[in-house]
């Protein structure tokens, strides 16, 4: 009979053997990776078990920075995310982001419904606003899969886009340098891979997100009659 504590001892197990493997392949691997890691690119993907990064695109360990969250999500109030963005981005000089949703996704299909899911709700929302964006391009479509795995492409590009939006990106790209951004969606049903979108570095994004971050000159225009005393214009309770 399995139990928690034997199931937990199998991941061990085949950590070992897993360990052992590499060793006798190339000795010389671990004492490699202990020194520092270069990644080319950042993967930010969904949590869900069946889509690990490493697996599904053939990468060694030290090739893919990651994360992950629910329905991989880019929102600019996460601080988690925006912290691993930063050290990505200014700190590992990675050339490539990668936002990767997937066939059968729990989060989309959640947001596409009118459940109550508790303190999920608010991270559901980022979902369900695109979902209400496109609604009669998705509801005109024929079955519920196909809906889902509609919306599966437009969160991943709805995504890209929150992703261009965010100052660390906007930097990057007004000092010259990468990374190329990549919308992704994997199926799960055959194992691939399917580019939906890519955004190169300076790609234009509509006014204001095109960011300047250069010295900034703001016009003001005077709302006061002339000649108020403007030591009586606020009196609010403090």
């Amino acid at each position: 009979m399995t139990t928690p504590s034997t199931e937990a001892e199998r991941l061990l197990l085949q950590n070992r053997a897993w360990a052992q493997l590499h060793a006798l392949r190339e000795p010389d691997f671990f004492n490699r990776l202990a020194q520092s890691q270069a990644p080319r690119f950042l993967w930010i993907g969904c949590s869900d078990s069946r889509v690990p990064a490493e697996t599904i695109t053939g990468a060694a360990p030290g090739e893919i920075f990651v994360h992950r969250n629910i329905a991989n999500v880019v929102v600019h109030t996460d601080l988690n995310l925006l912290s691993v963005l930063v050290y990505a981005i200014e700190v590992l000089k990675v050339q490539h982001v990668i936002v990767c949703g997937h066939q059968g996704c729990g989060g989309v299909r959640a947001a596409m419904t009118d459940n109550d899911f508790g303190v999920l709700n608010m991270w559901l929302r980022n979902i369900k606003d695109i979902y209400a964006e496109h609604f009669e391009e998705i509801e005109a479509l024929p079955g519920s899969t196909v809906r889902e795995d509609r919306l599966v492409e437009l969160n991943a590009q709805a995504q890209l886009m929150n992703l261009a939006k965010t100052a660390v990106i906007q930097r990057a790209w007004d000092r010259g340098e990468g990374p190329s951004l990549h919308a992704w969606v994997y199926h799960i049903g055959d194992g691939m891979l399917k580019e939906v979108q890519t955004m190169r570095p300076g790609t234009k994004l509509p006014s204001p997100w095109q960011l300047s971050f250069g010295p900034m000159s703001v016009r003001t225009e005077s709302v006061i009659p002339e000649g108020q005393d403007t030591t009586k214009l606020d009196q609010r309770p403090r």
